[in-house]
């Protein structure tokens, strides 16, 4: 048995390298290499992440790079930013970066009126 463990251990190894790992970005969101995902990278800059500290100027991940609030990112700079947002001024003009870009948002119905809760939903249910 002392012997088989070392072999064991080695191939569990070697399975757990081969697992993806879950909060990997898709491949349509790295921006190196020549792969399927040129056509996203060639699209600009993307904004991958947003922190809004208590204290302390908020930060974008766009690109990968670590850009705090009123810092340049290649020409362009970071101007304003919110949970969902980064706008960039550059010589271009304006560009807003969304969080969620393929997200499409709608804004929900009101509710019927009356009354609401777990009573309306007890009358609901056959």
């Amino acid at each position: 048995m002392n012997k088989l463990l070392p072999f064991l251990l080695l191939f569990s190894l070697n399975v757990q390298a081969q697992l993806a790992d879950p909060t990997r970005p898709p491949e349509a969101w790295q921006s190196s290499g020549a792969t399927a995902g040129d056509a996203a990278a060639d699209s600009g800059p993307r904004l991958q992440s947003v922190l809004l500290p208590q204290r302390g100027r908020p930060v974008a991940v766009i690109s990968g790079k670590t850009v705090a609030l009123g810092e340049k990112f290649g020409e362009a700079r970071l101007v304003s930013l919110n949970e969902q947002v980064a706008i960039l001024r550059g010589p271009e003009g304006m560009t807003q970066l969304y969080l969620t870009p393929e997200v499409d948002k709608k804004m929900m119905d009101k509710p019927p009126a009356g009354k609401t809760g777990k009573a309306a939903r007890k009358k609901e249910l056959p």
